[in-house]
């Protein structure tokens, strides 16, 4: 069965309880053919470092990317450690995605806020490092570094990720990173932007545009899953991202704030004590079903599975390189990837790579 370099999906989706899981993801992946397995982080159950090495070592064809973890939580050797090792570990399969992290989470975690410089500085140290340097009293925004060195054998090419949302932040992204993880429940308007960001940015850096390899998120979740699946993944996702961060979601979509401000003053909504998704009961998500408005949770693919297929290729329409199947697992997604597969343009993603942070095969 042929490879769909161009879809991905996160491993562990949301919320677990046994990332044991992992390995039979992986597999069930590589039996549908899906191209990249997407590692989000969690302080609880969901290292990426470990997570990283179970799908790497569960795989064979599988792209492995962390999306995200982020610079702040771990001393700069660590997080070159755990890139090499794992792309040694997958023959050249790994891309280290990063991101900022949940600026209410790093103040209460004393992390601090990961800056566009911090970012672009800590990007450059890491290459030096894969190419074997021996970089000496570094004074910058990655801080200050008496000494970092892993090996003079090293050569080794691994893909940068960012995860970004912001107009500023994807332009950033595309001046510096080999690729963007976007966001679900982007409109198609918002989706648009988005790539037309990155790609401005790179040429903005003298790079090649098409070079940025660009992931767009979209939440799957098919009518053959049963209802309560369908509204944890839905609306308790969508609600889960307002609680954290939800005048980011308002901007960036350019969405009236108003039912934003319903949501959150909601006696429901703000009595349930965590994550709508994780801890939201169906009568709860039923009634935060109907505090959101129509048009945001329509960023989606729902429906039949061959509905869901053509909202998926319908994506690719709007510039993105590559498709997150995201909330659902391979066996949940199974259905509509069978119906893709017999939409899915002959030729047109050949050139992908199977590593999910390049645009083209090495």
């Amino acid at each position: 069965m042929s490879q769909l370099t161009e879809l991905g999906f996160y491993g562990l989706a949301g919320h677990t309880e046994d990332p044991h899981d992992l390995l039979g993801e992986a597999a069930d992946a590589e039996e549908l053919g899906l191209g990249s397995l997407f590692i989000s982080e969690r302080f609880n159950v969901k290292d990426a470092a470990v997570l990283t090495g179970a799908a790497g070592a569960a795989s064979t064809t599988l792209g492995v990317a962390t999306a995200a973890t982020n610079i702040t939580t771990r001393h700069l050797m660590v997080t070159a450690t755990v890139a090499t090792t794992a792309h040694r570990l997958t023959g050249g399969r790994f891309a280290l995605g990063l991101g900022r992290g949940i600026g209410l989470l790093n103040g209460l975690y004393g992390l601090g806020e990961a800056t566009s410089a911090q970012l672009a500085d800590t990007v450059e140290l890491l290459r030096r490092l894969w190419r074997g340097d021996v970089i000496v009293g570094h004074e910058g925004p990655a801080g200050h570094h008496s000494f970092l060195h892993q090996s003079s054998t090293f050569d080794e090419d691994i893909p940068v990720i960012l995860c970004a949302m912001g107009e500023r932040s994807l332009e950033f992204a595309g001046g510096v990173f080999d690729g963007v993880v976007l966001h679900t429940y982007f409109s198609d308007e918002t989706l648009e932007r988005s790539v037309a960001a990155v790609r401005r940015g790179a040429d903005r850096a003298g790079r090649d545009p098409a070079s940025v390899r660009v992931w767009s998120v979209l939440a799957t979740v098919g009518d053959h899953l049963s209802e309560e699946l369908r509204l944890r993944k839905t609306v308790g996702r969508l609600a889960t991202y307002l609680q954290g961060y939800g005048d980011l979601m308002i901007r960036v979509n350019d969405w009236d704030p108003e039912p934003l401000s319903r949501f959150r003053s909601d006696p429901i909504v703000a009595s349930t004590p965590g994550a709508l998704d994780a801890v939201g009961t169906v009568e709860v998500l039923d009634h935060v079903a109907g505090l959101l408005p129509d048009e945001w949770l329509a960023a989606a693919a729902t429906g039949t599975p061959e509905q869901c297929a053509a909202q998926v290729l319908a994506q690719f329409d709007h510039g993105p390189d590559s498709v997150i199947l995201h909330g659902a697992t391979p066996a949940e997604l199974a259905p509509v990837v069978e119906a893709y597969r017999t939409i899915r343009p002959a030729g047109r993603f050949d050139s992908l790579s199977a590593n999910p942070g390049r645009s083209t095969p090495t």
